[in-house]
């Protein structure tokens, strides 16, 4: 794979593109980006069906008690 990230190819910046989005970093920002138009299209094709995503499955906190009879489990040695 080319070294060089502002002269990587297509195909070597979509495989690593799950590396790069797993580690946090703001692709964004990464120099294949700023010339290509198709690689921006696709990045920003994935943003939007992760939010999709992550609306199907809200995020939803458990009842106090719940929080209780663990603590209360723990406590006993459960």
């Amino acid at each position: 794979m080319n070294s060089d990230f502002s002269k990587m190819s297509c195909a070597e910046f979509q495989d690593r593109m799950a590396e790069l989005i797993g580690s946090g970093e703001d692709l964004t920002a990464h120099p294949h980006l700023r010339d290509c138009a198709d690689c921006r299209a696709l990045l920003a094709d994935l943003k939007t069906i992760a939010e999709a995503a992550r609306q199907l499955f809200p995020s939803v906190e458990p009842p106090d008690e719940v929080w209780e009879h663990i603590e209360s489990a723990i406590k006993r040695g459960d």
